[in-house]
């Protein structure tokens, strides 16, 4: 049975570090639809305002979701609820809150080494979307074992914050470890960063875990050249857990 591969298609990045680069809502839509016909499961993407900057705003949120179900209503579509989408944790809550119930993403994402995100994720729950909880680094794993809403991700993402990709590896098992010693059954999901990006794809494989490609998480494939667009890099992903 295939692995799990999530395509994470924009993120913070620009077009200047690639044009390719989905920022719009319709770029957006068509990235997560060539994505999705390249192999990825779901999709991740960030809502973008008009200047590029990463937003959490219901009206930008909104604009994206539609945009993407209007391409294709069957693909599933998560994004993040990072504090540094907004002001605080405070506006973070209010504006997840305040999104639309007729153009919520399917599942969101909260970070657990940030201020607040054992309240965030019961919101996400609340409003009837999905949630997946990640921790960057080892220390974050305590806030996410007493998190009421432990049992009931879809998935646990772990991502290294280092920029070794032996540590990062390294790293990603052991947090690994100490979540399923823990009881958690639910799926675990690897992904880097730049030079540990690939690296991490590969562990992932080799563990047995899902695993996320795109350009939020690198630029490039796996032999330097640049990725033309996300689902080149989901096509990648897709050759390498069948070799």
């Amino acid at each position: 049975m295939s692995v799990l591969i999530k395509a994470a298609v924009n993120g913070g990045r620009g077009y200047a570090e690639n044009p390719a680069v989905p920022i719009t809502p319709s770029e957006i839509a068509r990235a997560a639809f060539e994505a999705v016909r390249a192999g990825a499961d779901v999709v991740h993407a960030h809502a973008r305002t008009a200047d590029g900057g990463q937003t959490i705003h219901p009206d930008h949120v909104a604009a994206m979701v539609r945009a993407v179900k209007a391409v294709d209503p069957t693909i599933v579509l998560g994004t993040t609820t990072g504090l540094w989408t907004c002001s605080g944790h405070a506006e973070r809550m209010k504006l997840l809150a305040d999104w639309p119930a007729d153009a919520r993403p399917d599942f969101a994402s909260v970070a657990f080494c940030e201020e607040g995100a054992a309240e965030a994720a019961e919101l996400v729950l609340a409003q009837g979307m999905i949630l997946e909880s990640a921790v960057w680094d080892p220390k974050d794993v305590p806030a996410l074992l007493d998190s009421p809403t432990l049992h009931q991700n879809v998935r646990i993402l772990i991502e290294p914050e280092v920029e070794d990709a032996d540590e990062a590896v390294a790293m990603a098992r052991s947090i690994a470890a100490q979540v399923r010693a823990a009881g958690v059954t639910a799926p675990i999901l690897y992904h880097g960063y730049e030079v540990t990006a690939w690296p991490l794809v590969r562990a992932a494989f080799e563990d047995g875990c899902e695993t996320r490609v795109g350009y939020e998480d690198m630029l490039l494939l796996e032999d330097g050249t640049p990725a033309p667009d996300n689902a080149a890099m989901v096509r990648l992903a897709r050759s390498i857990e069948a070799a």
